[in-house]
């Protein structure tokens, strides 16, 4: 990059070492259990249009495609994960909004995709106005980490244990998306491949730290995944480059392609691996699911 655009990674502080066919939805939730505590991860950048919601859906069915038994928690007022995943919103019922306000248990709103192993906690229209409600309430940025918790403890009559919570946060750092990195393990961001993308980074990379600091020590960087990569614009290899020079090993080898199918699929209520599992979309995201389960297990950082 040129001396006039001087990388925004340089005003941060380096982050410390660890860091087929569509099923019909069910009228009645399912109560769910875990015998061993699942990897919860948080898909978080503040910044709008990075590809943070394409990759919470298609990232949880690849997950779900190798048998792993996935939760996608929709935490974004806009209900753009919900959509995507064949539900519109006359049809949600109570969800995360309902969770967050303690007026039902996680588990009586988990509700069967339109993916097998997939599970979803819907957004609701009154999530739009939950931070407000929220400023007031006792224990507010631990909401969702007591409503995960008290999932985790029941009975062990239920039908799932999960092995992987995906949170798709809003595109802010506002009480939802506090809420979200005080329930996490760790934190994954999506990286859009345009320099201006690369400014959300900074203020992200300080609130996991202050998160870490006063309410969640555990909380790491699980990684950055570059989407919207285009091997014709030069500019993308430039940000990929610039990614992996101040992140280093953090940065997925896997990078989310501009991909029509992609973009087409949310429109069809479907991820992209129903919608069309041979796009060079579909498949980057088999291939992101593979890396981290592959990281996971090399780390040994899954919760048991």
């Amino acid at each position: 990059m040129s001396e006039k655009q001087k990388s925004p990674f340089r005003a941060l502080k380096k982050p410390s070492g660890q860091v087929s066919e569509s099923t019909e939805i069910p009228s009645s939730p399912v109560i769910t259990n875990s015998k061993t505590r699942p990897k919860i991860l948080a898909i978080a950048n503040q910044k709008g249009g990075v590809g943070k919601t394409t990759t919470a859906i298609n990232l949880a069915t690849a997950l779900a495609e190798t048998g792993e038994r996935v939760l996608l928690i929709d935490l974004d007022s806009q209900g753009n994960a919900s959509t995507g995943l064949g539900i519109p919103r006359n049809q949600r019922g109570h969800g995360s909004y309902a969770v967050l306000m303690d007026s039902h248990k996680a588990a009586d709103v988990i509700r069967k995709s339109i993916v097998p192993n997939l599970f979803l906690i819907v957004a609701e229209s009154d999530l739009a106005g939950t931070e407000v409600e929220l400023v007031s309430q006792n224990r507010r940025e631990y909401r969702l980490r007591d409503a995960l918790d008290a999932l985790k403890n029941t009975d062990q009559t239920s039908e799932l244990s999960f092995d992987h919570v995906l949170i798709d946060c809003p595109p802010s750092l506002g009480l939802l998306t506090l809420n979200a990195l005080v329930a996490a393990d760790s934190v994954l961001v999506p990286l859009q491949c345009e320099f201006f993308a690369l400014e959300g980074v900074t203020q992200l990379n300080r609130t996991v730290q202050a998160v870490r600091r006063a309410l969640n020590p555990a909380l790491e960087l699980e990684g950055i995944v570059l989407t919207m990569f285009d091997r014709r614009n030069n500019l993308s290899e430039l940000v990929a480059a610039d990614a992996r020079g101040f992140f280093g090993a953090k940065v997925y080898d896997t990078v989310i392609p501009r991909n029509i199918r992609l973009s087409e699929a949310p429109s069809h209520g479907k991820p992209v691996l129903l919608y069309d599992s041979k796009s060079s979309g579909a498949q980057a995201y088999v291939q992101l699911a593979d890396e981290l389960l592959k990281r996971e297990r090399k780390a040994g950082t899954k919760a048991v």
